[in-house]
């Protein structure tokens, strides 16, 4: 049988290019998207500034629910300080360093902030943390007292100078540099006892930071003042080991943490240790990986399909020949799969290998937007690759013995009678299954009307391409309806070459449809997708522009957070009508589904107080957002549906550090997109950040020149700060990862379409050179059937826009009433034309060319 199929597979190159050029690009695709989703799972950060540490003690920053993934918590969750002398008793413990990370800046002599390699938010170290570096290299001593600091080597700072502090929010404070630090993530240390105080994270009971094995006190003290909210905590405990001990004292530590929820990680794992957002860029990784998905299985099995149809449609006759001889149904639908398979073998080892080389390019972009830390690799296995043949080979698998079902089903007179036409009528159910999935797919578009969210945008891409799908199944019955339509219609003195163009319409609906359906689904995937994301944005956009009273903001993105007081003294600044601190985290809601299902659902929160009701007009419908305070939150009106809490009512959260608490509902708002799903009160947040320092400050003045003057001399007077217009669109939150990735994937994925279905044209109408031949054979000119083609791609390109904007149109319109109060999306004016201007150009460039080399053939040749 693999003798055979090879044989055949040769002398089929042409039409087996759309084959190869399908599986390539398919297996390309989804060997990208299962390294992103196992890069997800598995990638590790390099540890980074706890590279000398052997053994890490942290708080677990993922939420767990039963039966579903765990939710990676962003904000820092702390370790009690009295383990760090607990763990230091440990046999073969050398050293256990209580770390403490704050928001530092530094500042030149200029007042410029000074970048550091650590994270600005949690840049400040006592210098016991140094013990965790990795083979540091030390210039200069440590500091000793309140007026020295050690700065890490890429500052450019050197032992000596004198330079600016901003620790903690705190006013801009003189140090002596004591001592530069190389080292892979280095920050800026104190002296133990000033870190300590610094951070507010003395107790009565901590004990200090740092504690020695023999129980020598290692440059820490006790303090008293409880002046933190996090006070009598350490961010985490790294333990030196003695050579040989590591796994012992892994054992004895998490017997000694039995019961805790707080985790011991080793060796690779010490990098999530370091920065808990990594867990949040992880599961985004997820998140945008099994999302995507979805769509490129559902186009990769629809062009591969597509393309081996037009394959097997080729070799009918081949096979009727064969059924004729004796071949049986069963060892037909094999012997296509067998070519099939012997095709996509070939293509499938460099598109795995391409599909690796995307995953790279793809990681590029999403480190370049921000999306990921620019630390994390991706995970490179061999799972993608496996995952990817198994996939596309059972795909080339069913849809070969499909495409030859019919033939193989069919008696062998009446196989070699119908190989050269197409069956007069189309499938019944083929048609009815297509027409069902067309009405399913409008169904599903009227999501956005209920669900003004992004996962209900995403309903509309979705509906597009089932309804493209559905078009395909029905097409055959459709086309054909049209060339009769367009048969009536013909005058008595038409064209030769419109009258062949139209019989051709007629007479193979099926070969037509084949083309027509790949072309309208690049139409609908092009347009639901890309207007899904604008028109998201554009609501997005108004809600905040809307929604957005302040003109200006000030923040200080070098400093970690506002040093403390800003946002009064903007207040007092002549001219200024109100102004508010607003910060941005995440929480996890509890709430039952439909009543009952007991569910959890991340969420992205804004942190507001009651004075901010002045800067930020939430677009509030019911209830008082002047009652923020406490534990209390305001719920968008979609959030309020959901999670079934209204105004009076107390909804179920864990906090970003992992603190569950009951919060009274206060206000319900509908401006959900522009701000968010849940609003927390400051006093709900409060202790539950990183850090505790306001990011920004939203202003909203009388408008005049002289207020917005005064505000810049202000921020000017206060080194670190920035100072920026709104537009009446800006409350901080930043284009979302996901529109990044959606626009590269349009960009692939309709690279990938264009080029499997040029490919599938030149296929199709390189296996009409027979036709062509018998044209010429009774004298039509060459003239005319080029015409007669062109005629035929003109149809082609018009029928694919035509049904290509029809079936994006429903969706389309119910997006934007659902989401504008308008039956249009919004987006770029240029996509229509630019859309169709492809379409014509791919239909008449992959018509024209093989029909003018298909003309070189003798006709006689081309018959025989």
């Amino acid at each position: 049988m693999l003798h055979f199929a090879w044989r055949m597979a040769a002398h089929r190159i042409t039409s087996l290019l759309a084959v190869a050029c399908a599986v390539l690009g398919g297996a390309a695709l989804i060997t990208t998207t299962g390294v992103l989703a196992e890069s997800g799972f598995s990638s590790q950060l390099p540890p980074g500034r706890l590279g000398g540490a052997n053994v890490v003690v942290a708080a677990d920053q993922e939420f767990h629910s039963s039966g579903e993934m765990p939710i990676a918590l962003p904000e820092r969750a702390t370790v009690p300080a009295e383990l760090v002398g607990r763990l230091a008793q440990l046999p073969g413990v050398t050293a256990a360093v209580g770390d403490i990370g704050f928001p530092t800046g530094l500042l030149d002599s200029h007042g410029t902030v000074v970048p550091v390699d650590d994270d600005p938010t949690s840049a400040g170290h006592g210098w016991s943390s140094t013990k965790l570096l990795s083979h540091p290299q030390v210039e200069g001593h440590a500091p000793t007292g309140s007026g020295e600091v050690a700065v890490a080597a890429g500052t450019g700072v050197r032992v000596g100078d004198r330079i600016e502090v901003i620790a903690n929010g705190r006013a801009a404070t003189p140090y002596r540099v004591s001592a530069v630090v190389q080292a892979p993530g280095a920050g800026v240390y104190f002296a133990d006892e000033t870190a300590v105080r610094l951070s507010g994270r003395g107790s009565e009971d901590s004990g200090g930071a740092t504690t020695t094995a023999d129980g020598t006190a290692s440059g820490t003290a006790t303090s008293t003042d409880k002046t933190g909210p996090r006070a009598g905590t350490v961010d985490l405990i790294g333990l030196r080991t003695k050579p040989g001990t590591e796994k012992w004292v892994v054992s004895a530590v998490q017997n000694r943490l039995e019961g805790t929820g707080l985790k011991v990680l080793t060796g690779a794992d010490r990098g999530d240790a370091v920065a808990p957002g990594i867990g949040s860029a992880r599961s985004l990784l997820i998140l945008l990986s099994t999302s995507l998905a979805g769509i490129v299985l559902l186009i990769t099995g629809f062009v591969t399909a597509g393309a081996l149809g037009v394959t097997i449609a080729g070799q009918r006759r081949d096979l009727a020949l064969m059924r004729a001889v004796g071949a049986t149904p069963r060892q037909i639908r094999r012997l296509a799969a067998a070519q099939s398979s012997v095709v996509a073998a070939v293509a499938l080892v460099p598109g795995v290998g391409l599909g690796y080389v995307l995953a790279g390019q793809f990681r590029t972009i999403l480190t370049a937007h921000d999306v990921l830390p620019a630390e994390l690799p991706l995970t490179v296995s061999p799972l993608p690759a496996l995952a990817t043949l198994l996939l596309m080979g059972a795909a080339v698998q069913v849809s070969a013995r499909c495409a030859a079902w019919r033939t193989s089903r069919m008696p062998a007179t009446e196989a070699v009678a119908e190989s050269r036409v197409e069956p007069r009528k189309p499938s019944k159910a083929r048609t009815s299954g297509g027409l069902v999935l067309i009405l399913g797919a409008f169904t599903l578009s009227v999501t956005p009307l209920f669900a003004r969210t992004a996962i209900g945008a995403s309903t509309t891409s979705m509906a597009g391409i089932l309804a493209a799908i559905g078009l395909a199944l029905a097409g055959p019955a459709l086309v054909k309806g049209m060339g009769n339509a367009m048969a009536r219609r013909l005058r008595p003195r038409v064209a030769a070459p419109t009258w062949l163009a139209v019989a051709n319409i007629r007479g193979y609906a099926q070969r037509l449809s084949g083309v027509v359906s790949p072309l309208a689904m690049a139409v609908v995937f092009v347009l639901t997708y890309t207007l899904a994301q604008t028109t998201v944005m554009a609501a997005t956009s108004d809600d905040t522009r809307t929604g957005t009273l302040a003109q200006y903001r000030v923040s200080a993105p070098g400093l970690g957070g506002l040093p403390t007081g800003t946002a009064d003294a903007v207040r007092k600044v002549p001219g200024v009508r109100a102004a508010a601190a607003v910060g941005s985290t995440t929480v996890v809601v509890q709430y039952k589904e439909f009543g009952s299902a007991p569910t959890t659902e991340e969420a992205d929160a804004q942190i507001l107080s009651p004075g901010a009701a002045g800067v930020i007009d939430l677009g509030v419908k019911e209830g008082d957002p002047n009652r923020l305070t406490g534990a209390t939150v305001a719920l968008s009106d979609e959030a309020a549906r959901s999670f079934g809490a209204g105004v009076g009512e107390r909804v179920r959260l864990v906090l970003g550090d992992g603190t569950p608490v009951q919060a009274k509902v206060v206000a319900v708002y509908d401006r959900g997109l522009g701000f968010g799903p849940v609003v927390l009160s400051r006093d709900l947040a409060a202790g539950h950040t990183s850090t505790n320092l306001d990011p920004s400050v939203l202003v909203r003045t009388d408008g005049s020149a002289a207020a917005e003057h005064r505000i810049a001399q202000l921020v000017a007077s206060r080194p670190g700060l920035t100072f920026a217009p709104t537009d009446g669109a800006d409350t901080g939150q930043d284009t979302p990862p996901q529109v990044w990735v959606n626009l590269a994937v349009v960009v692939v994925l309709l690279g990938y379409l264009l080029l499997s279905i040029a490919n599938k044209l030149v296929a199709a109408t390189s296996q009409r050179r027979g036709e062509i031949g018998a044209l010429r054979l009774v004298g039509t000119t060459p003239r005319q059937v080029r015409a007669m083609m062109r005629r035929e791609a003109a149809v082609i390109a018009a029928t694919a826009l035509v049904t290509g904007l029809v079936l994006s149109a429903v969706p389309l319109a119910l997006l934007g009433q659902g989401f504008l109060g308008r039956p249009w999306p919004a987006g770029p004016v240029w996509l229509l034309p630019a859309i169709a201007a492809t379409v014509v150009v791919t239909a008449f460039v992959t018509i024209e060319f093989p029909t003018r080399r298909a003309l070189r053939t003798p006709p006689a040749s081309a018959v025989r």
